[in-house]
């Protein structure tokens, strides 16, 4: 998926914008390669969303795509299989297989349900017929218990829906090359896509939560930003990160997905403490970080013993914010805090095992909640 955006409202958005416009995905690779399977990024006529490794075989894939966009017909979708050392002179020296994709403006009933899914987090497989003649029905959503779209042939899509439900069982982000049962030539791309796992609250407008929100918009997470001061929020933020004005903070994080990373970087003490009281009285999430200091941390663990809290769970939260990721950055600016605070949050979600949950909706708007 393109990183800190949603890959196919950004394909139906330069579909509508252009009228055409390419989805690359890496449906294969063997051996050291930019980037994993299952990663896609969107070629415009005039700009690209996300990206699969950059360098020269990104820069090939946005050429071959660009070409295919000035064709008309459009053709079919079809495999590129690039060995990165022989053909691109790129040291990693794998070998990735891409798959292109051209949608063009028209009914895509497909197209509206994996937007659907992106918002609503719900786990899909993408199944995009390869080779096997030039009917232009190619795709499909599978879901659990929905299918959209066609492959052109109702054994192709039985076969497709057959394909695609036991990996969506998996929900894990894979990618698999099937034989079409049928005969016909054709190959299936099955692109299975889980539900955003990297939930992060940052509680605070100030100079470091405005860096942090920017320095998460490249990260693949979905952001609520939480701030009483609806008026010192930026115009704009990143395509991943929701703007929510509220005076009641503490109900987001009741409301927060299990296995959320919470960073409190409030311009306020005593909120500071309701927050993390708060945090510690449903303690299922996976990152608790609190700006401050040393001596600040001493006063918020005595405040929150008296309470009735544990040792044990006081443990768990980490103040200062981004001293524990290896990383010995002692700098106070804003953007080195922010830098080593998401460094910190990604060590601890590649240790920990991944948690499915419900994706909010990660695009760019403002949602005023009254008290």
């Amino acid at each position: 998926m393109p990183d800190g955006m949603q890959t196919f409202a950004a394909l139906a958005a330069r579909v509508a914008r252009d009228r055409r416009a390419v989805l690359v995905t890496v449906a294969h690779a063997t051996g050291s390669t930019p980037r994993e399977p299952g990663t896609a990024m969107v070629v415009g006529a005039h700009d690209i969303a996300g990206t699969i490794g950059g360098g020269h075989l990104e820069f090939e894939a946005i050429r071959l795509a660009r070409d295919a966009l000035a064709h008309d017909p459009a053709p079919a979708p079809w495999l590129v299989r690039f060995p990165l050392a022989a053909r691109l002179g790129q040291c990693c020296g794998g070998v990735a297989t891409l798959a292109f994709a051209v949608v063009v403006d028209e009914v895509h009933a497909w197209l509206d349900t994996a937007v659907a899914c992106e918002r609503t987090g719900t786990v899909m497989a993408i199944v995009t017929r390869i080779g096997g003649g030039d009917d232009r029905r190619q795709h499909m959503v599978v879901t659990a218990d929905h299918a959209a779209g066609s492959l052109g042939d109702t054994a192709l899509d039985s076969a497709a829906v057959g394909a695609a439900r036991p990996r969506i069982a998996g929900r894990r982000q894979d990618t698999a090359l099937v034989a079409s049962p049928t005969g016909d030539g054709s190959t299936l791309l099955v692109h299975t896509i889980p539900p955003c796992d990297f939930h992060v609250l940052v509680f605070g407008n100030g100079h470091v939560g405005r860096a942090l929100v920017q320095v998460l918009g490249a990260l693949p997470a979905a952001v609520r930003w939480i701030d009483a001061r609806d008026a010192d929020f930026p115009q704009t933020v990143p395509g991943n990160v929701e703007i929510v004005a509220t005076d009641l903070p503490e109900a987001e994080l009741n409301a927060a997905p299990h296995g959320a990373f919470v960073v409190v970087t409030t311009h306020n003490h005593a909120l500071d403490l309701d927050l993390v009281t708060a945090a510690f009285a449903r303690d299922d999430w996976r990152y608790l970080g609190l700006i401050g200091s040393a001596s600040k941390r001493n006063q918020f663990e005595k405040r929150l013993l008296a309470r009735g809290f544990t040792p044990e769970r006081f443990a768990r939260l980490v103040c200062p914010i981004g001293r524990s990721a290896g990383v010995a950055i002692r700098s106070k600016e804003p953007g080195a805090i922010a830098v080593a605070v998401a460094a910190e949050m990604l060590a601890l979600r590649e240790k920990t095992d991944i948690v499915p949950v419900a994706t909010l909706n990660p695009t760019a708007r403002r949602r005023a909640i009254t008290s």
